[in-house]
């Protein structure tokens, strides 16, 4: 059969993307803040909307074991392999609405238009949902993706909530069954490739006034919690000079963290979280604790980084008499999109007349759980001052529009790797 064009004969497709992100978006724990957190009723809210959605489509979808919301169209016989497509459904807390839905939307829509021409493909087309990328509740990202890749690790079942809950209990209340994740998980020959559309949450696009970019890698990251330990005391009492001050100590180490990376490009440090105690103020703080992002497209010069960065804080707290423990508690290897997957999503940008942008992904993705089962590629759509994880998040719906026919164009015309064809 020969390949249908997503062109001027196609609805248009961003106006119903846009109007479902809003009525997604109405699903949270509060009205002023968007809130979805991984297995509440807010979240199984959102899967039996997203399930409909599907069902509309022309979809099979069901819950898999994981809470991933799973839609399936067939290719021209039934049982093909599939190239699958998605995104996730949860978010942080106080969220931006674009993050993750988007993708998620906008492949079901592409789907609806596949089945609103009645056309079949050479292959199946899957839409996940993934459950949980952000790892909000549990503190471990990547639950859905990696249930699905078959890597998911038991352990993390018997991790608890701020409210003492754990996941086996929350996975149970939800109506799953903690015993079956293992039923999530896909063979590799089940699929051709993973391909996921999503706001850039970065301002290059912007800055190059383009909608749509293609995806070079997924940084890895590591997060790392550092705790120096020196000697707490009376703030009027104790010289300047004899002080173990143990924040001041954390300080000095944060400033040497944003130093190092702001002199080596495609290197990003973050400390986003710190902790002084005991926290009174007229105490001199004996323990202070921080947190540590390290991000970089290539493993070799983040873990270099690393290794550094744990040096100059050790150095920072040997000359100040402090104790140090740093302890590594987070590691994502990078994760390269897949040249052939990428040649076919830059010739579909160009075919929709746009200039081909290859930028990478600081943010994680659940592609880097996928990788472990398929290759993987990412189409970008250009967000608003590059905000994301915040309620300013925006895409305008002229790039949602230009995303969703690129992506089109993508499925339309799909080509898997020769030694994957059946």
């Amino acid at each position: 059969m020969k390949p249908e064009i997503a062109g001027s004969e196609s609805p248009m497709l961003g106006d119903l993307i846009v109007g479902r992100i809003d009525e997604l978006a109405a699903i949270s724990e509060t009205e002023k803040h968007l809130t979805r957190i991984f297995l509440t009723a807010q979240h199984r809210a959102a899967a039996d909307l997203l399930l409909s959605w599907m069902s509309e489509a022309g979809m099979r979808a069901h819950l898999d074991a994981i809470g991933n919301v799973c839609g399936r169209y067939e290719g021209e016989r039934s049982g093909l392999p599939c190239l699958m497509l998605g995104s996730h459904y949860d978010t942080v807390r106080d969220a931006g609405k674009w993050d993750g839905p988007l993708g998620l939307i906008t492949a079901i829509c592409c789907v609806a238009e596949l089945h609103r021409r009645g056309r079949r493909l050479p292959f199946a087309v899957e839409v996940a949902g993934f459950a949980d990328e952000e790892g909000v509740r549990f503190s471990s990202t990547l639950l859905g993706s990696r249930a699905v890749a078959g890597t998911f690790d038991e352990s993390v079942l018997n991790t608890r909530d701020k409210a003492g809950l754990t996941m086996r209990e929350a996975l149970q209340k939800f109506g799953l069954d903690p015993d079956h994740i293992g039923a999530a998980a896909r063979a590799r020959r089940e699929l051709l490739a993973y391909v996921e559309l999503h706001i850039e949450q970065g301002p290059v696009l912007e800055a190059e006034n383009l909608p749509v970019g293609v995806v070079t890698a997924i940084s890895g990251a590591t997060r790392l919690v550092a705790a120096l330990q020196g000697m707490a005391g009376h703030a009027g009492t104790v010289p300047m000079g004899l002080r173990r001050d143990a924040l001041a100590g954390a300080a000095e180490s944060i400033l040497a963290i944003e130093s190092y990376c702001a002199a080596r490009p495609g290197l990003v440090g973050t400390v986003g979280h710190i902790l002084a105690e005991p926290g009174a103020t007229n105490v001199i703080p004996g323990r202070a604790s921080f947190t540590m992002d390290i991000r970089a497209a290539g493993d070799t010069g983040r873990q270099a980084a690393v290794a550094e960065l744990i040096k100059q804080i050790e150095a920072i707290a040997q000359r100040r008499n402090l104790a140090p423990a740093i302890t590594v508690t987070h590691e994502n290897r990078t994760v390269a999109c897949a040249d052939w997957l990428k040649a076919q999503i830059a010739d579909a940008v160009a075919k929709e007349g746009y200039r081909i942008l290859e930028l990478p992904s600081g943010a994680g993705h659940d592609g880097m759980a996928m990788i472990d089962i398929t290759d993987v590629a990412m189409l970008f759509v250009r967000c608003r001052g590059g905000i994301s994880h915040h309620p300013d998040e925006h895409a305008d719906s002229a790039d949602v529009e230009t995303g969703a026919r690129v992506l089109l164009r993508v499925i339309d015309n799909f080509q898997p790797r020769r030694d994957t064809q059946t």
